[in-house]
């Protein structure tokens, strides 16, 4: 019998896999894993503006589908019948936790498929260790081939999947240990702290989860998103309705896309959306919601701001819901409008301690390096040091003697190849050139320029029409563009291309920040602390250069405008990690 997997494509309705049963009989091997295996099934069907799918899995392909038939759940009386075809996908290898994690992986790349506009399942299904669990992988890869063979547009292929915003913060993703324990416990948390909560009082509880860069804390969020709420779908609306929630466009319109795809969206069509909108539709006096998960909680503003009239959005979140659930990392704040004292971020730890509510995550997740490499770049960041860059076999890390070097570096990963299997490569700098979202008056693009190499900052270049709604980092053009923080946080890169403007210099051995020589009015401005204007910009600053500094995968080319910080990067390369 073959090892690669049987895909059958039949009509969902009661002939279907009549006729299929009849083209079987003929082929045992072939009837015995459709008919007598689990299997894993897709029900698509064919909408206006692309498909509708469900995905399960199950050990009795006919008994199911026979039952999908007669269901009255709207999913399902949603289909189409007359224009929606079953695939019932086999192999001789399937046992049922594989097939739970083959329905789980299918679920997760669907949802990064353009033409699928909608998709469901009954649950997630991502399993701990089995007998058969290292061969998911390769047997998931050979069924997706298969799949795109047969239909290119519904199944992309798998290295275009991976590349997806939506991929990469997808809630089907199986979450490594401190992730798992983490949703455990906060899942706990909010069903004892909603069993508990009284109505009278005035504000929600706070459920604190800290991590570095890299660690995990959105596809965490985006896990218990999906989770609370197709649990509330499926109760008939007897358990909590969370709402996600986030101060970056780029990450809000990921959310969104999946809550449209999930049809989460249907318990509120703004169930993912940002913190001042939320507030506003939801003014004090009204019933408060149940769950409010904040991601990127470092950006919340903490003064008034554009059409937000008031001084802390976390605090009017809390007044507005049962639970708040806030990923927040100190070392992420970028702007003053969303300063945060350490001795405010404290008092908001202990109590969360107190509570039992503090949880943190450890594990570096993005950045494939040694434990040496990172302590590297955060004595780099955090003590203003410059050590000898360590020996990692499994992390490049070079340092540039001229800019374009990187630039020509960062080219030479953007092959189609390696875009598909690691992700996408591209330059990012500090804010330290002048920049505005349009043109200059004359018609010509804001420039970053660093010593050899003058490239436009983000969002200048034209892009076409079909991926205008793509974040920056997924923009085919924007590899001949330098982006910031603004359009960067909380993405991932294969290797990240970095330009350390002037705001960094090295003076006596030890780092400094130089606020004169930033554009970044956003962390230079003057923040009104008790009715004092105060200077906070070294620390945003810092913090600008750690979020850039942690977010390439495998690798980081580091490039320095300022003389001094370059020789002293030299050194410490030791002639041994310096970019040709």
């Amino acid at each position: 019998m073959s090892d690669y997997p049987i895909i059958k494509r039949v009509r969902y309705n009661k002939n279907g896999l009549s006729e299929l049963n009849q083209e079987l009989i003929n082929d045992p091997d072939a009837y015995r894993v459709i008919f007598r295996f689990p299997t894993v099934y897709i029900i698509i069907d064919k909408v206006n503006s692309g498909y509708h799918a469900y995905v399960g899995e199950t050990n009795d392909i006919d008994r199911r589908t026979n039952q999908h038939l007669v269901e009255q759940r709207d999913d399902f009386i949603e289909l189409n019948q007359d224009n929606t075809n079953l695939l019932v996908i086999g192999h001789n290898h399937f046992n049922k936790s594989l097939t739970l994690d083959i329905e789980n992986r299918m679920m997760m790349y669907l949802l990064s498929s353009n033409q699928i506009k909608r998709l469901n399942n009954r649950r997630t299904n991502d399993q701990d260790e089995y007998y058969t669990s290292n061969e998911l992988n390769p047997i998931f890869s050979k069924i997706w081939r298969q799949l795109h063979r047969m239909d290119g547009d519904i199944f992309p292929a798998e290295e275009t999947i991976k590349l997806s915003a939506l991929f990469k913060s997808s809630p089907f993703h199986k979450l490594k240990p401190g992730q798992y324990l983490a949703a455990t416990r906060i899942e706990k948390q909010i069903n004892d702290r909603l069993t508990q909560f009284n109505d009278k009082q005035d504000s929600g509880t706070l459920i604190l989860v800290e991590g570095a860069a890299g660690t995990g804390k959105t596809v965490l969020l985006s896990q218990i998103f999906n989770n609370l709420n197709k649990t509330q779908q499926e109760s008939n609306h007897d358990h909590p309705k969370a709402y996600l929630l986030v101060n970056h466009k780029e990450q809000q319109h990921v959310y969104r896309r999946i809550a449209e795809k999930l049809g989460l969206n249907k318990l509120d069509p703004d169930i993912a959306n940002n913190p001042s909108n939320f507030i506003n539709k939801h003014p004090l006096g009204s019933p408060k919601v149940d769950v409010v998960l904040v991601d990127e909680a470092h950006l919340l503003w903490t003064q008034s701001i554009q059409a937000y009239r008031g001084n802390n959005q976390l605090n009017e979140l809390l007044q507005r819901a049962k639970v708040v659930v806030a990923v927040f990392d100190p070392h992420q704040i970028l702007t003053t409008t969303g300063y945060v004292s350490n001795e405010t971020i404290q008092k908001i730890e202990t109590k969360a301690l107190a509570n039992n509510n503090l949880i943190k995550l450890s594990s570096q997740i993005r950045m494939q390096a040694s434990n040496d490499t990172i302590k590297w770049i955060d004595d780099l960041i955090f003590n203003r040091e410059v050590n000898p860059i360590p020996e990692d076999s499994s992390y490049d890390l070079e340092i540039a003697a001229d800019a374009k070097s990187v630039y020509r570096a960062i080219k030479s990963h953007n092959s189609k190849d390696e875009n598909e299997n690691n992700g996408l490569s591209r330059m990012i700098a500090t804010f330290d050139w002048d920049y505005k979202q349009k043109k200059k008056p004359d018609g010509s693009n804001w420039l970053v320029r660093a010593g050899n190499l003058s490239l436009p900052w983000n969002l200048q270049l034209s892009k076409k029409r079909r991926v205008s709604k793509l974040p920056w980092v997924e923009q085919p053009q924007t590899i001949d563009e330098i982006g910031s923080t603004f359009t960067i946080q909380g993405f991932d890169l294969n290797y990240a291309g970095l330009i350390i403007g002037p705001s960094v210099k090295y003076r006596n051995g030890k780092i400094i920040f130089d606020s004169k020589s930033s554009k970044n009015s956003k962390a230079t401005n003057r923040r009104s602390i008790n009715g004092k204007k105060v200077d906070v910009s070294e620390e945003l600053l810092q913090n600008e250069l750690n979020v850039l500094m942690k977010r390439g995968v495998h690798g980081l080319y580091i490039y320095a405008v300022d003389e001094e910080l370059r020789a002293a990067l030299l050194r410490a390369s030791a002639g041994k990690h310096i970019l040709k």
